[in-house]
């Protein structure tokens, strides 16, 4: 995809190559930003709140990890997606709160 926009992982996540488990859409922080955060959902509060577990991506490389993102790249800003596991199929995660409101 050209011209997405970055996005933000985990280290955890694009380093150990794991499916996305998680995901959500913010109000991007700027112009570059996509706004997509992408988690592989072993990640705890500590470990996220670290700036060192958190990269900035191409949403190419999570692509290349885990295509099945790709139907929910175009989903707006406050939505996010859930999965139980690596092979099931996205659900919207009705549980997350976004830390601001979105338009």
């Amino acid at each position: 995809m050209n011209n997405f926009g970055f996005v933000f992982a985990t280290k955890m996540l694009v380093e150990g190559r794991r499916k996305v488990r998680f995901m959500y859409r913010e109000q991007p922080d700027d112009p570059n930003d996509s706004g997509w955060r992408f988690f592989c959902g072993d990640e705890d509060q500590e470990y996220t709140d670290n700036p060192d577990n958190i990269g900035i991506y191409d949403v190419n490389t999570i692509l290349e990890i885990d295509d099945s993102i790709l139907p929910l790249l175009g989903s707006p800003s406050g939505t996010a997606f859930e999965r139980e596991d690596e092979n099931a199929p996205f659900t919207v995660s009705e549980d997350f709160a976004f830390d601001e409101e979105v338009d």
